[in-house]
């Protein structure tokens, strides 16, 4: 099973942004999200795309659910 991951978007390039969680960066492009992010928004990537952004506040349940199953040891501020 893949899961699709929410992370914070730090950079924006072109077609392709550069995102983190739990201090792991990501690069993913951005060919088929939905709305174009932006630098501090959440945006959920599945095999090095960007799917879509979400609302932070569905990305910190999210995170938080991971913390609690042992996934990640911090939530990202």
């Amino acid at each position: 099973m893949c899961v699709a991951v929410p992370m914070k978007v730090v950079e924006v390039d072109g077609d392709k942004i550069r995102a983190e969680l739990g201090g792991i960066t990501k690069e993913a492009r951005l060919d088929i999200v939905d709305e174009r992010p932006e630098v501090g928004d959440y945006v959920i990537i599945h095999a090095g795309f960007a799917l879509h952004r979400i609302d932070p506040e569905e990305a910190r349940i999210t995170m938080e659910l991971w913390k609690e199953m042992g996934v990640i040891d911090e939530i990202p501020e």
